[in-house]
């Protein structure tokens, strides 16, 4: 006999998330890939403000959405404000920048009667190499989980074990990153929910559910085809404590560094096709994505919107480090 319906649901979903992912799902990571590593705070030499939204399964009463909002800088040394138009500018200059970098990244997460609310606040530091950029970073991260009352149900509204269960919970965690950039290519490695806090909803039977460690891995190259055509081929690979990992598996190409489009395999779980823009330093990207499974036929699929501005722009950063 079942004692507490929603207990289960709740338990359902954080296990669920406990074998494939507790940190949030992007499929546009290459336009902002401070969201997935620390170390790329800063790194491009100027500020930047990314904004995210993902609506999942639309169609499926109560689906999954994602809402992110992220800003990067560099503290620069001896630099100004130039007059290029350009975000895709090529070429390489001298660097007479500062190395630190300072980031903030704020996001929510809500699926079914459970809301997370998730704080980073970013440290970087970046080395110059002969023909490439080293960097590294830490996140001091928070995490607030919520339970929707109202769309919870009970069999027993007196059932001891939910009077047991609190409805809001905060937990504080890290991350840490390495990134390496060049002139055609980047990578970086970096870890999530480093200290693998313990989530807490209750005093009694379901208290110690763990944020596991997620490792992340990522790059990419840039092929210049010609002077109006890159062809930038690149891959995701996302490790949890437990060893589940899924794999994004991408192919994009750029038109006179304006437009884009691209293709990318989720490994399992579904195709993603994206479409983006660059207009002067602001840029635009539409991802949707198709599910694989049997769900896809109760949905409209995935959408995913993001906006990217950038100001400040410097003389003395490295001008290829732009990329979308």
């Amino acid at each position: 006999m079942r004692r507490l319906l929603y207990i289960v649901v709740l338990l359902t979903v954080f296990l669920a998330e406990a074998r494939a992912q507790q940190t949030p799902v992007y499929s546009q990571y290459m336009l902002n890939g401070f969201l997935l590593n620390p170390a790329v705070a800063g790194s491009e030499g100027f500020t930047a403000v990314n904004l995210t939204v993902r609506e999942q399964w639309v169609g499926l009463q109560n689906g999954p959405s994602t809402y992110a909002m992220s800003f990067q800088t560099r503290l620069m040394q001896e630099s100004r404000i130039s007059r290029s138009k350009s975000v895709r500018k090529r070429g390489r200059s001298a660097s007479r920048g500062g190395r630190v970098g300072l980031g903030g990244y704020i996001f929510n997460h809500r699926n079914g009667a459970v809301d997370r609310t998730g704080l980073k606040l970013t440290y970087a530091y970046h080395i110059d190499l002969d023909r490439a950029q080293l960097s590294f970073g830490l996140s001091m991260v928070g995490y607030q989980y919520r339970l929707d009352e109202e769309l919870i149900t009970l069999e027993n509204p007196d059932d001891n074990l939910w009077l047991g269960v609190r409805q809001s919970v905060f937990i504080p965690d890290a991350d840490f990153g390495v990134y390496l950039s060049g002139k055609d290519f980047w990578t970086g490695v970096s870890v999530d929910q480093l200290l693998e806090s313990a989530l807490k909803f209750g005093d009694d039977g379901y208290e110690t559910l763990v944020m596991e460690r997620t490792y992340n891995v990522m790059g990419g190259y840039d092929f210049m085809v010609n002077r109006d055509l890159i062809i930038s081929p690149s891959a995701y690979l996302k490790i949890a404590e437990n060893g589940e990992a899924q794999v994004d598996i991408t192919g994009k190409c750029y038109f006179k560094q304006a437009f884009w489009g691209g293709l990318t395999y989720r490994t399992g779980h579904s195709v993603v096709l994206m479409l983006g823009a660059g207009v002067d330093r602001f840029v635009f990207g539409y991802a949707y994505d198709i599910g694989l499974s049997g769900l896809m036929k109760n949905t409209y699929g995935t959408h995913e919107f993001t906006f990217v501005a950038r100001f400040g722009d410097v003389a003395s950063r490295h001008r290829w480090l732009n990329r979308f």
